[in-house]
């Protein structure tokens, strides 16, 4: 078998696994999409269909018509965005601190930070309970938003020390040299040439909290205050499900986050701090 031959033998290996996977990752997914423009009754017909002969919207209208359904959205937006800028504007400081200082005690805060990565938060659910039930702040905004930084921020400051590490010390003395204080350093010279990094980091803390079921559900008692995982699992009843209004609110369930990849995605690739230092 001549080189040429392995070669094209390896490409067509690679394209089939390519497909296949695609395939296996975007089925569920058209499958989801689709059945949520058929009736419950279309979606249990045998054989199934996955293109529906009986197009409908009639399970995004009553997602829209239903105030409560909406309030799940709402309060999904107002709990993940409060996390993602309160997530962003810590993780920024303190990454600064770790970065760029030395002080007593760093090197254990740093083992604090990455132990609380290791614990599995299922077993905060109790006391995370029991806090927020004594502080007065169980089924409202700060209770969410507050439990859902602490899980945020570690990954957060691990994230953006490492990459103001790996911003040159030269751009913090340039501006000294000019007079100015670490302060302006940090929001003048490396938060804007750390775009994609803080990007990176603030879509996936958005993800977390907009995803987050478990301590959603503990947390909060009344419908007005729950949000879209919940009021997705809300949808199944003690005698029947709603598959097709779960399947449209779990598509507009996963619009932001797409969205947020599609419109961020070009800071994604490669850093904006080449060139920033003269040779």
């Amino acid at each position: 078998m001549t080189k040429t031959t392995q070669l094209l033998l390896a490409r067509i290996g690679v394209a089939v696994g390519l497909v296949l996977g695609a395939a296996f990752a975007g089925l569920p997914v058209l499958w989801m999409l689709s059945s949520s423009f058929k009736s419950n009754t279309e979606i249990f017909q045998s054989p199934p269909q996955l293109i529906t002969s009986a197009f409908s919207f009639d399970a995004y209208a009553r997602i829209f018509a239903d105030p409560e359904k909406v309030r799940f959205f709402i309060n999904s937006y107002v709990v993940s965005g409060a996390v993602t800028i309160f997530t962003l504007l810590i993780a920024i400081l303190a990454a600064y601190a770790f970065s760029r200082f030395e002080f007593r005690g760093k090197r254990i805060i740093n083992i604090v930070i990455v132990s609380v990565q290791a614990v599995p938060p299922i077993t905060l659910l109790i006391p995370y309970f029991g806090l927020m039930v004594t502080l007065g702040l169980y089924n409202t905004y700060p209770g969410l938003i507050l439990t859902y930084m602490v899980f945020t921020l570690p990954y957060a400051i691990i994230m953006m020390t490492g990459y103001f590490n790996t911003l040159p010390r030269e751009l913090d003395e340039a501006v000294r040299v000019d007079g100015a204080g670490s302060w302006t350093a940090l929001w003048r010279i490396l938060v804007p040439i750390s775009v994609p990094g803080i990007v990176s980091v603030g879509v996936y803390t958005f993800m977390i909290a907009w995803n987050e079921y478990l301590f959603a559900l503990t947390l909060t008692k009344t419908n007005d205050m729950r949000t879209v995982p919940i009021g997705i699992q809300l949808l199944m009843g003690q005698h029947s499900y709603e598959w097709n209004e779960m399947m449209a609110m779990s598509i507009l369930g996963s619009i932001p986050v797409l969205a947020l990849f599609l419109f961020f995605q070009r800071y994604f690739i490669g850093g904006l701090t080449s060139g920033s230092v003269k040779s």
